[in-house]
């Protein structure tokens, strides 16, 4: 055998091998290129989809899992409550029925507030939430640092007023989340990649507009004495539809319509 022509063999073989694998590797590379060429921004995206949405919240970045108890109202509570007749026989409700009927406006959502903190125990810990005129309610949900515990799916930490025809409250009844403890801090998913996550899962379709992006905390365990809330961003599209998401995990806690 020629040594010679051998090896010339082995290098002409070498040097095609080389020639292929840079040819693969330029391809490669312009087609990473490309990919990121045609990768688009959320922004971007939602441009094409004719998606808006109002100025988002930059802050918090960071917040934590809260847990509580449900409030269990003594003689002692409400002892001090003028113009009502009280009962807490059910363990963690209050009913209250006004004597003199005090009269409300349903717009004036500041003024309701103030009622609210001037009428009942623990008043300060509650804002309103939502007005039906239709069913003469006035629906306020429990704060935690100025932040909604959202109830749509639970009975802890709500208080709703029952109206008459001529928008007096007449009576109401009242649940609260007391001894509340915050677990460790955890770094939050940003409005936008909540937004952004929506829309690949078909919940923001092609035309929406989002009116409010607002974070609060949702009971995971409803109905139970011990409650564990997550931080949890609200999502309203179109003025109809409220999407409530896991701040800290991304999943869908609920959706209404």
């Amino acid at each position: 055998m020629d040594w010679s022509n051998t090896k010339t063999l082995f290098i002409i073989t070498f040097l095609i091998l080389n020639i292929f694998l840079g040819l693969q590797l330029v391809q490669k590379k312009d087609g990473s290129q490309l990919d990121l060429l045609t990768e688009l921004s959320v922004d971007e995206k939602f441009a094409q989809e004719e998606i808006t949405y109002r100025p988002l919240p930059k802050e918090p970045k960071e917040s934590s899992y809260i847990s509580g108890k449900i409030k269990i109202f003594s003689e002692e509570d409400v002892e001090n409550l003028k113009n009502q007749d009280i009962d807490i026989a059910t363990p963690g409700l209050l009913k209250g029925v006004f004597q003199n009927p005090i009269k409300l406006s349903l717009t004036d959502f500041p003024k309701i507030n103030q009622f609210v903190r001037e009428n009942m125990i623990f008043g300060d810990s509650y804002a309103v939430w939502d007005v039906d005129e239709e069913s003469k309610t006035v629906v306020l949900f429990q704060q935690y640092k100025n932040r909604f515990i959202f109830n749509t799916s639970n009975i802890s930490g709500l208080l709703i007023l029952d109206l008459n025809d001529k928008n007096e409250v007449i009576s109401y009844q009242q649940t609260l989340i007391t001894d509340v403890e915050e677990h460790e801090g955890e770094e939050l998913i940003t409005p936008i990649q909540t937004l952004e996550m929506l829309f690949n899962n078909d919940h923001l379709k092609s035309g929406s507009n989002v009116t409010k992006v607002e974070i609060g905390y949702y009971p995971l365990v409803p109905f139970s004495e011990s409650q564990l809330l997550a931080p949890t961003w609200h999502i309203v599209i179109d003025e109809k539809t409220d999407i409530f998401v896991n701040a800290i995990e991304g999943q869908i806690i609920k959706k209404t319509e």
